[in-house]
Formats: C-alpha cells, sequence, structure tokens
C-alpha cells in the first residue's frame, strides 16, 4: 500500500521533510543544542572536575592573602552561582533532547513488536501515579523478567517492594 493511501491531504502534508532525510539544522535552537551538548560533555569528564577542585584549592588558598575579605568570598560565591545558574539550563537541554530521543527508539520498537501494547507509548505523558499504576499492571500480567524465564527460573508469586529482601 503507498504511503499517502488512505490519509487525507492534511496528514500527508503534515510533515513537509521527508522521514529518511532530516530537518535542516539551522537557527537559534539548534545552535543552542549543540552548544548544550558539548559543554555538557565538556564538564562530564573528569579532568573539568579536577578543574573546579583546582580553581577551589587556589581560592581557599588565597584566603590568607586577601585576609578572608568579603571581596575574596564573594568571588567564589558570585562565581559558583552563575555556574550554577546556566549549568542548569544546559543540562537541562540536554537530558530533554536524550529523554525525547529515547522515547522515539522506544515508540518505535513497540510499533514493531507483534504483541507489544501500544497502550503504553505515551507513558512519558502520564503523572507519576498513572506510570505506577501501568507497571503494576504490567508486572501483574507478566512478574518474571525474560532473564528470569531464560535461567529455568520459577515466576515467584508477586512481591511488594523492590525485590532485593
Amino acid at each position: 500500500m503507498p504511503p499517502d493511501e488512505g490519509m487525507d491531504k492534511r496528514e500527508r502534508t503534515k510533515h513537509r521533510v521527508p522521514v529518511e532525510q532530516k530537518l535542516p539544522q539551522r537557527g537559534f535552537s539548534h545552535w543552542f543544542s549543540r552548544v548544550a551538548s558539548k559543554i555538557a560533555e565538556f564538564t562530564g569528564r573528569p579532568w573539568a572536575f579536577m578543574t573546579a577542585m583546582l580553581v577551589i584549592v587556589v581560592w581557599a588558598i588565597t584566603g590568607p592573602i586577601f585576609g578572608f575579605s568579603d571581596t575574596w568570598q564573594l568571588v567564589i560565591n558570585t562565581g559558583t552561582t552563575v555556574v550554577t545558574f546556566l549549568m542548569v539550563f544546559l543540562i537541562q537541554n540536554t537530558q530533554n533532547r536524550d529523554a525525547r530521543a529515547i522515547h522515539l527508539k522506544l515508540d518505535e520498537l513497540l510499533r514493531a513488536v507483534p504483541g507489544a501494547r501500544k497502550e503504553f507509548m505515551e507513558a512519558e505523558e502520564e503523572d507519576l501515579d498513572e506510570i505506577e499504576r501501568e507497571k503494576a499492571i504490567v508486572d501483574e500480567d507478566d512478574p518474571a523478567p525474560p532473564e528470569e524465564r531464560a535461567h529455568g527460573h520459577a515466576i515467584r508469586a508477586r512481591q511488594r517492594g523492590n525485590g532485593k529482601t
């Protein structure tokens, strides 16, 4: 069946770029995403942590030189506040993109697996109580994870808690 068959014109024109093609990478959103990814990658490395520790050590050592003045304290307070404020937005952007990409991939897998429950495809849109309810439904229907069945373990009675006790 051709991809356009069974769709009205509105549905066909909704996505102007074919699936196999990528949208043009331009604009502030693209730029910000790329910068946020690079900074998150850069600051997540061990040597970035060591550099931050070195800055704190140097600041602490210079305390007696500056007489532990208010300005000396203000330098570290202002620096850490500004860096923290900016990093929150960068990290959140990176996590949002990663989460959406993972959900897209999982949704595609759910669509491809014949017995998968399609009603869980939008679980990320639910509140926590609904997600917990849906998890309980899945656990009740199949309490033994596939790796337990593969190793010949019997399906145990449903237990409360995290199963580590």
